[in-house]
């Protein structure tokens, strides 16, 4: 047998973690790598936060799990906490994010299914160079063919416009159109922040046709940019949102989150989850909560990711053969490079241990955790120098 007991649907590189403290992994033979990957914007606490650790320990030894067959006082705590924290009116908790995004699918949809409502309308506008989950569904909602190949026929459904451009969405909005998925920010298409006139753009369309516009922050949520989702920062509220990531700091969870208006469709038996919502669940996405929504943290996080970008912007000047821009907002950023990123990723994990991810658009995302401090910050930028002065640029193809 020469396939891999873990199905081999990722090429695994040679690090092996086995132990996390606070903004660094140690691998199995004790090498200390300082992440600034944070697991793709999920540990937004690092790996040693006593208050989650706790939480999930003290869960972990009362109740894990029931089923959605029962009340539950954990799950209608925290989704209290989300809606008196965000624009919506109610939740529905998923185990990641494609599975949130999902069920904002869905609920769009249903919205229309609605005795009020439409039921030629259909399709959702989703944009290039999107990501929103490796699901039939999600992998549809994209353009990327190199996430379709294998699957295919698609499921209908999706119809693709060039992100960020208002006047190709005006052209495309129809008689079948239901709303729009779209990033705020884009993540592994390469940490693109939209233009604030795209996302007022995208609200006054659905405001204008009834239509819903369902935001992935699946990614650019929880904090990670300053607010506690990154809409805010566009002064637009969805009407439909998927999170998940940073909601459980390292526990798998994620949620959609949608007004009463939008999920008037999803009534009783439209949609379920065997483990969306158990307790253990909820105490984590409880202690991130404690932690992270507060107006302190927040201003915290945008703070750090001001200094952070001042910082980048001085540094790609010393090395301008290698570096074009920063871009993103908080602590999500995006180094874009005059090369592909990839070579430069691996070189800083393999010969600087630094953690970082790789993206679309020759981007490198800086994602550290949100209580990294200076000391990681100093740390971030001498691996960082010492990579960039010790890569050999690649050979023109």
């Amino acid at each position: 047998m020469s396939i891999t007991p873990l199905m081999p649907v990722y090429p695994r590189c040679g690090v092996r973690p086995v132990r996390g403290e606070h903004c660094h992994l140690i691998d199995e033979d004790g090498t200390r790598y300082l992440d600034f990957a944070s697991g793709i914007a999920v540990n937004l606490l690092g790996h040693s936060h006593a208050g989650l650790i706790g939480a999930i320990q003290h869960q972990a030894e009362t109740l894990m799990h029931v089923s959605n067959l029962y009340g539950s006082p954990q799950g209608e705590a925290l989704a209290q906490r989300l809606v008196d924290f965000t624009f919506a009116d109610t939740v529905f908790f998923t185990n990641s994010g494609a599975e949130a995004v999902e069920t904002a699918i869905k609920t769009a949809r249903a919205y229309h299914q609605h005795e009020d409502g439409d039921a030629n309308r259909t399709e959702l506008i989703t944009f290039t160079n999107a990501f929103h989950g490796r699901t039939m569904a999600t992998i549809s909602a994209s353009n990327q063919e190199k996430m379709h190949k294998g699957f295919k026929p698609l499921l209908p459904g999706f119809v693709y416009c060039e992100f960020d451009d208002l006047e190709a969405v005006r052209a495309l909005v129809g008689p079948r159109t239901a709303g729009f998925l779209v990033e705020p920010i884009q993540g592994e298409g390469g940490i693109r922040p939209a233009s604030q006139a795209f996302m007022q753009g995208l609200r006054d369309l659905a405001d204008e046709h009834d239509l819903m516009l369902v935001l992935d922050e699946v990614q650019c949520g929880v904090a990670r940019t300053g607010k506690f989702y990154a809409h805010e920062h566009y002064g637009v509220d969805p009407d439909v949102l998927a999170t998940a990531k940073g909601i459980g700091g390292g526990f798998p969870l994620g949620a959609c989150l949608a007004t009463e208006k939008a999920a008037r469709g999803m009534t009783f038996g439209t949609h379920g989850s065997t483990y969306g919502g158990n307790p253990l669940g909820m105490a984590a996405g409880t202690a991130v909560m404690d932690a992270v929504a507060n107006e302190a943290f927040l201003a915290e996080v945008t703070e750090k990711g001001d200094r952070l970008r001042a910082r980048l912007e001085q540094f790609i000047g010393n090395y301008p053969e290698l570096f074009d821009c920063v871009r993103g907002m908080g602590l999500m950023l995006g180094l874009r490079m005059k090369i592909e990123s990839r070579p430069f990723f691996v070189h800083l994990r393999d010969n600087h241990h630094l953690m970082t991810v790789a993206a679309g658009d020759q981007t490198l995302r800086i994602l550290p955790p949100l209580v990294a401090g200076d000391a990681e910050f100093d740390e971030f930028f001498d691996k960082l120098s010492a990579g960039a002065a010790s890569f050999t640029m690649p050979e023109p193809a």
